[in-house]
């Protein structure tokens, strides 16, 4: 373990306090951790003793973290918290606005960034102090009447558009989004005269009743969950797109009980790349980290054609054979053979059971299907929707609960054929 300043303890400490707000602090930045975990680590705190920096660090070590990917959040905000006498000062120069070209003398890790926003949520808001007899307090007022506006202004803002600040704030929206689907009709354990006996069951039933059977237990389908499989474009003029469709996608994978069966994601440019492992880390940061080292054609060319080519030859069979939905993010902007490429989109098309096309060129009210590419695509997609801003995203979730949702391409069809 790294060596820090050593910690100088104030004339009045509030132990108790402080490791309430550290694990406040921690279920933030996503461990899950509630009030009985925080009592016990002030009880073995209490045991252990406060003198030894390395017991009180491993002491609620043992009563926070549960999970090895935790290990790195946990270390880095027990650093800023407990360690580091500028801890503060330090977050918020870490949480200013990088001006691009200008080399900073430290890169954050990956976990450190997380571990800063979660140390500074809610550090401008004012902490109320109980009033002492004879004193004169002063009342601050937070004008909040503009706060949901601004939320919804940032919801339709195109992610182009966004400032550095707004971005942040972006993300921390698409972190909280859900993507509801409904489950696939099972034909498994079904019979035309009702649900099936379940004999196991009934005689584990019938054994808990000294062998006497008193009710027949019956075997109903269980539901079965679609996959989500989305293919990114990256290449320069969708790389900002994908980065935050990318953000919405890691918080799908780590989201759990929501229905969907598997979250698998695919970058392409001028190649096709699978980074599905990346999006399980838990760490945002680092899982996009990961990813972009690993898909080196971040801002190049397009390839559309090539690369779905190699999806529907390489992985299909793999990530679409149990009817999954396909998400598909790009602008349709390819120099290759539009006829080549039609046939891709309809093989792909076909194996998968809805394929929704996201475009933030739709963000435009002329737009038109007028690129080769976009007009040889459009015919063999389900649905074809906005994708540049939160509300788009948002809409996803309308289009999955409507199995007859086309969004706009009726449009684009008639306005193609005229």
């Amino acid at each position: 373990m790294p060596e820090y300043a050593p910690l100088d303890l104030p004339e009045n400490p509030k132990l108790a306090e402080n490791i309430t707000h550290f694990a406040r602090a921690l279920r933030k930045a996503g461990l899950p951790i509630g009030p009985g975990r925080t009592l016990d680590a002030i009880r073995a705190v209490e045991a252990a003793g406060f003198t030894d920096k390395q017991d009180f660090y491993w002491t609620l070590h043992a009563c926070f973290v549960s999970r090895p990917q935790h290990r790195q959040v946990f270390s880095q905000l027990f650093r800023l918290y407990w360690r580091d006498p500028r801890y503060m000062e330090h977050m918020m120069a870490m949480m200013l606005p990088a001006v691009r070209g200008v080399a900073e003398e430290r890169q954050p890790e990956a976990a450190e960034k997380r571990a800063a926003e979660a140390l500074l949520d809610g550090a401008d808001h004012p902490v109320e102090q109980p009033e002492e007899d004879g004193g004169d307090t002063d009342r601050i007022e937070i004008d909040a009447s503009l706060t949901m506006s601004e939320e919804e202004r940032l919801r339709t803002l195109d992610f182009e558009q966004m400032s550095t600040d707004e971005i942040a704030r972006a993300k921390r929206m698409l972190a909280r989004l859900t993507l509801p689907v409904r489950p696939i009709p099972s034909r498994r354990q079904s019979s035309p005269r009702g649900a099936r006996i379940d004999a196991a069951r009934t005689l584990r039933a019938a054994m808990r009743q000294g062998g006497e059977v008193r009710d027949l237990h019956r075997s109903l389908p269980r539901p079965r969950w679609p996959a989500l499989v989305a293919l990114c474009d990256i290449s320069g003029s969708m790389s900002q797109y994908s980065r935050m469709v990318l953000h919405f996608l890691h918080a799908l994978a780590n989201q759990k009980g929501d229905g969907w069966a598997k979250v698998h994601a695919f970058t392409f440019g001028t190649r096709l790349t699978n980074i599905t492992r990346h999006l399980g880390t838990r760490d945002v940061d680092a899982a996009l980290a990961a990813a972009g080292a690993e898909a080196q054609d971040w801002e190049g060319g397009t390839r559309i054609g090539d690369c779905l080519h190699d999806f529907n030859r390489d992985w299909s069979r793999r990530v679409t054979g149990q009817g999954a939905v396909v998400l598909l993010i790009t602008d349709g902007l390819d120099r290759g053979d539009p006829g080549a490429l039609g046939h891709e989109m309809q093989r792909l098309h076909l194996s998968s059971r809805r394929l929704i096309w996201l475009n933030p060129l739709l963000r435009w009210d002329g737009f038109a299907p007028r690129a080769r590419g976009i007009a040889a695509m459009l015919p063999h997609v389900d649905s074809f929707r906005a994708g540049h801003s939160i509300a788009s995203i948002e809409d996803l979730a309308e289009a999955l609960s409507r199995p007859d949702d086309r969004g706009e391409k009726d449009r684009l069809i008639s306005a193609l054929s005229s």
